[in-house]
């Protein structure tokens, strides 16, 4: 087996729209920086996702110096977003956090408006070492997260999703597989360790940061979402509900929190400490 190393590196700087691979990413106690800074809300400024929206996976954004977005989706004029000035936050909610952002303005609303067909708006995390706690129950004081899920960062690895997909390929919904990786929008990518075994890491490090492994991820819907075509299939929570049921939670790579920070690279030696 290859000696386990970082094999890819995966920033979404919308949450729940595509992203972009770099060659690198500096670790912010918070996540990897430009990652999930900037989330859509519905009009009662609540989170929206790939779960009512599946034609989001169409849309990207390129994260450009300085923390602006260049947006691009099909049918739409790409549209440069500048970060907001620092001033009046408004309250959005994010799964069960409430938390203060600031509104990108009226033309990201309109554009997004315009692409989905719903009342939407842009809005932006313009203090992440202080706005939204992770859950304490699986943190220390003081650790925080942008507007990812729950937590700063999310770790997958190549031998699980084989796994994974040598098991679909065997279920009702064969004709699904293989799946890609973007399926499950990591972070980070592990490549050159055994299937699974990442249920048993407490303590990683990634070249020189090294990261408490704070909990598996429960999957949902967005995982049958085709990111190129927007469809959706069966696959992989069927799969997952028979080989990778937990309780109520049908699981798929693990969260991670920083305790450290610095830039990984591709290619950066893996190493499980605990």
């Amino acid at each position: 087996m290859l000696k386990p190393a970082l094999q890819s590196i995966h920033l979404h700087p919308v949450k729940s729209i595509a992203g972009s691979g770099p060659g690198e990413a500096v670790v912010e106690p918070w996540g990897l920086a430009g990652d999930r800074r900037w989330m859509v809300v519905d009009g009662e400024r609540r989170l929206l996702t790939q779960r009512p929206q599946p034609k989001l996976a169409l849309a990207a954004a390129e994260g450009l110096p300085g923390g602006a977005l260049r947006l691009t989706a099909p049918g739409m004029r790409p549209l440069t977003v500048e970060v907001p000035d620092p001033g009046e936050t408004i309250p959005v909610e994010v799964w069960k956090d409430k938390v203060e952002a600031v509104p990108a303005g009226p033309a990201a609303a309109d554009w997004f408006r315009a692409y989905l067909g719903v009342e939407a708006e842009l809005v932006h995390l313009d203090a992440p070492e202080t706005r939204r706690p992770v859950d304490p129950a699986y943190s220390r004081p003081g650790d925080t997260v942008a507007f990812a899920d729950g937590f700063p960062l999310l770790l997958t690895t190549t031998s699980s999703l084989d796994a994974l997909n040598s098991l679909i390929a065997q279920g009702d919904h064969a004709d699904e597989g293989p799946l890609p990786m973007n399926r499950f929008r990591p972070n980070v990518v592990i490549d050159g360790t055994a299937p699974w075994a990442e249920d048993e890491w407490h303590s990683v490090r990634i070249g020189e940061v090294v990261f408490e492994v704070a909990k598996p991820c429960g999957r949902c819907v967005v995982t049958t979402t085709d990111q190129r075509t927007a469809e959706r299939g069966k696959e992989p929570l069927r799969t997952l509900a028979r080989h990778r049921r937990f309780g109520d939670r049908l699981l798929f790579g693990q969260n991670l929190i920083p305790r450290g920070v610095g830039t990984i690279r591709i290619g950066d030696r893996f190493e499980i400490l605990d």
